[in-house]
């Protein structure tokens, strides 16, 4: 699962490598970039908010990347172990959320808007302010991050003495080998030299605003798959739900006629998108009458469903029901999400919640961080 995640993470990151060899972070010894951004908790900060810290590091980080998740509670415990020595850390969001393919979203439950950002800082209860900049990136480009996270540390006089990695070890399970920013701090602290002034950093390119053309290439590419449309028979409604693949299936029954149905089934070729990379499969099940399989296909292709597409062939729908799920009461849509094996770890009568769903895809056994 997590091997092909790995090597479509390695082609994309030198994909972009002319980018980072571009980006340009501020320079050891310059004055720490002004800013006033908004914050999570409902507040505004500026570079005079941590007027009284003899040490400011400010590290560039998001939601959705899995090295920055990886490092959400390193910072925690960065924050805390040194607010009693006069240091003080400030968290950038730096995403354009334009910026960012479905694809790019299949390793997290949240994206990197601001409302994301303000549900990541509840769940995790961050103890550090998180400021979001993927509007204006003028403070982000001002500071030059290359990947999330990317941490900048200023001395008294908030001149750059440190920037580069927090540590350097991405698996949050294993024993880092070199604790460059605790060192870069410990030094200041002591008015000492730092040791290592600046050191490469691994992690999720900074999704500029001017990278939304890859997301519209993405989306065109999307859009040329082709889509199909199989019929299914009752045993095969019963091969479905017993699931003998090794994806997490999700499988929604709908028709056309079915204005809900009809409403919700973009979010279901969303989280199709979102989790492409995982071991994870969407399926559609059409409970229009046979005859109206052009219908159906032309609304599929409609909808971009290029994921495995059925149209019921039985002759009643109650078997149909019957066959999907006995619990369920016939009314349309219908919904479940179904483990290997066939165990139903969802069912839901009637529209979803796709920000739910999908906190539940996401968080199943099947799927997860990329570091559980």
């Amino acid at each position: 699962m997590e091997k092909k995640f790995l090597i479509s993470r390695m082609l994309y990151c030198l994909l972009l490598l002319p980018l980072f060899l571009n980006a340009q972070p501020l320079p050891i010894g310059a004055a720490a970039p002004d800013f006033t951004l908004p914050a999570t908790d409902g507040k505004n900060y500026s570079l005079s908010s941590f007027s009284r810290a003899k040490v400011l590091a400010v590290v560039f980080t998001c939601n959705h990347c899995p090295t920055a998740q990886a490092y959400e509670d390193r910072i925690k415990q960065l924050t805390s172990d040194y607010a009693g020595k006069g240091v003080e850390l400030v968290a950038i969001m730096p995403n354009n959320a334009e910026g960012l393919r479905y694809d790019e979203l299949g390793y997290t439950d949240l994206g990197d808007s601001f409302d994301d950002m303000k549900q990541r800082a509840k769940d995790k209860q961050f103890n550090f302010p998180y400021l979001y900049d993927g509007d204006s990136e003028i403070v982000s480009r001002a500071y030059g991050p290359i990947a999330t996270p990317h941490i900048f540390i200023f001395d008294t006089d908030r001149k750059l003495r440190y920037q580069g990695r927090i540590d350097d070890m991405e698996n949050p399970a294993k024993k880092p080998g070199s604790m460059d920013a605790r060192n870069a701090i410990d030094a200041l602290l002591q008015q000492r030299e730092v040791p290592v002034v600046v050191t490469k950093v691994f992690g999720c390119s900074v999704k500029w605003k001017d990278k939304s053309g890859s997301v519209e290439k993405a989306t065109q590419a999307w859009a040329k798959e082709p889509v199909s449309l199989d019929t299914v028979s009752v045993d095969g409604i019963k091969e479905l739900l017993k699931n003998t693949s090794s994806n997490l299936r999700l499988i929604n029954i709908w028709a056309t006629w079915c204005v809900p149905c009809v409403a919700e089934f973009p979010e279901f070729i969303i989280l199709a998108k979102t989790f492409s990379e995982r071991d994870f499969e969407f399926v559609s099940v059409s409970a229009d009458e046979p005859e109206k399989k052009d219908k159906v296909l032309q609304f599929l292709q409609k909808k971009h469903s290029s994921g495995k597409n059925y149209l019921f062939s039985g002759k009643s729908k109650y078997e149909l029901i019957e066959a999907v799920d006995p619990k369920w009461q016939g009314a349309l849509p219908y919904t479940i999400l179904v483990e290997p094996g066939g165990k139903i770890v969802y069912a839901q009568q009637g529209e979803i919640d796709p920000v739910a769903l999908r906190k539940l895809i996401f968080h199943n056994r099947m799927i997860g961080p990329m570091f559980k």
